[in-house]
């Protein structure tokens, strides 16, 4: 028996199929404006992988908040199947706030932290399915597979009682089992009220939106009908993995929110690992619309299953986060987890074992960049065909890297005001001596980047 959720996603890669719902269908079901960028100013999402909630509360005061993010997406916050697993956050039990994670004060308390640090919440909502197997969850509710007392029995689930086989038909992606997992009737408004019921709670927890878990095994109307029955459901992101000649399409899910597009942490990874960063200039081609797409260089189930980079790219790595943060497509999310070196191994007890991405100056100073530069346009596209590009973002921003094995020296052209600036990839403004760029009066810089180097600067980190 199948106790693992990590497989929906390893084996989903894989085109537009007849019988797809139209956007402009959906739309009449979901009338919600879908926003690449989450509301607010700062559009920073980074998503803190299975850490504890009092560890979160504490990153927000500490170095979320004051590194500019406006997003922080924590992992489920359920009642699971015990065991020391990460995959176990992903098999719910029960709908109460019970799990490795932290308590329900844990959570709320959190929630708090995070917004008086200027931090909104992001949960990541399991509402596919239930657990797989019997026993007792976290939080000591006994279950077995279709009855988890008080919230489910055996009518609230599909009567397909199998294993997904076929990805291309669509009945069999979103009415079968997830390897194992017992799937639920989002068609049965019982269910749909459930599931909108728990949502709800979060919302009155101070939750700001959500992450809908496998959103692509769900009907798109059936989401949408459950957001449809919460009072005010604030903002959401669908994970929906596209696949080539698959019957599920991520653009079916654009009415409701936005979608994480699985397709750009692909070809970061193609064009950092040997294809050339010169070809991101039309990074946005054959992806979702800018407005609906959240971008990402790598999550928990593409580093484990190398589709995309990951911590273990090391400088490459931090130079694709820096490409996601100073880029216009999308809206990004920076992904802060754990070492690992078995794909299954579940979160570190202590401090030590994170990855602290999230903490990263490269990275906490693309935030800032993002942050002051704004929706302004991209211009000055420059590349030397290969590993080195440039590009500006209007009047405010610029931003060069240097993926090669050798030295980048060369001149080039921003739109910024003269001026002395501080590189932001490599220190902190107010703390930059060494790491300056001039800006000429006719707009141009003397670009000296070391290998797999960067620089930006933006008009709020001026030195002097």
């Amino acid at each position: 028996m199948h106790h693992r959720t990590t497989q929906h996603r390893f084996c989903l890669l894989g085109g537009t199929v007849a019988g797809v719902m139209t956007v402009a269908a959906l739309a009449t079901v979901a009338p919600w404006q879908s926003q690449a960028t989450p509301p607010g100013e700062k559009t920073v999402t980074v998503t803190m992988f299975e850490r504890q909630y009092a560890d979160v509360a504490k990153a927000c005061t500490d170095e979320l908040g004051p590194a500019g993010y406006g997003y922080v997406q924590v992992s489920p916050a359920s009642e699971h199947i015990q065991g020391d697993q990460w995959w176990t956050s992903y098999q719910p039990v029960s709908y109460k706030i019970a799990g490795r994670l932290g308590d329900r004060d844990a959570f709320a308390g959190m929630v708090a932290a995070c917004h008086t640090a200027g931090v909104k919440v992001v949960a990541d909502a399991v509402i596919n399915h239930m657990a797989a197997g019997s026993g007792t969850g976290t939080g000591g509710t006994a279950y077995t597979k279709y009855d988890y007392p008080g919230y489910f029995q055996d009518s609230g689930f599909h009567t397909c009682r199998a294993d997904i086989k076929d990805y291309t038909s669509r009945d069999d992606v979103q009415n079968c089992e997830l390897v194992g997992l017992s799937d639920l009737d989002t068609g049965n408004d019982q269910v749909r009220s459930t599931v909108a019921a728990y949502l709800d709670d979060l919302r009155s927890l101070g939750v700001d939106g959500f992450r809908i878990d496998a959103a692509k095994h769900m009907a798109a109307d059936d989401i949408a009908a459950i957001k449809g029955k919460m009072s005010d459901p604030g903002f959401w992101v669908s994970e929906v993995i596209h696949g080539g000649g698959e019957a599920v399409q991520p653009e079916e899910y654009t009415g409701i929110g936005d979608v994480d597009e699985f397709r750009y942490g692909g070809h970061l990874k193609s064009a950092f690992q040997g294809g050339g960063i010169a070809q991101l200039k039309s990074v946005a081609d054959g992806k979702l619309g800018s407005d609906a797409a959240r971008t990402f260089v790598d999550n928990w189930d593409t580093e484990r299953n190398g589709s995309t980079l990951t911590y273990k790219d090391g400088a490459t790595y931090t130079l694709a986060n820096v490409f996601m943060l100073a880029s216009p497509y999308g809206s990004p999310n920076v992904y802060s987890g754990y070492e690992w070196s078995s794909k299954d191994a579940g979160p570190p007890s202590g401090t030590d074992g994170w990855t602290n991405a999230h903490t990263q100056r490269a990275i906490t100073g693309l935030v800032g960049f993002r942050n002051a530069v704004g929706q302004a346009e991209l211009t000055h596209w420059w590349d030397n065909g290969g590993n080195a590009i440039a590009f500006g973002r209007g009047d405010k921003g610029f931003v060069a890297l240097n993926n090669g094995d050798g030295d980048l020296s060369e001149t080039l052209t921003t739109s910024l005001p003269a001026g002395t600036y501080c590189n932001v990839a490599a220190a902190a403004p107010d703390n930059c001596d060494g790491n300056t760029v001039t800006v000429g009066d006719d707009g141009t810089i003397q670009a000296a980047l070391p290998a797999h180097g960067a620089l930006a600067l933006h008009t709020g980190a001026q030195a002097g």
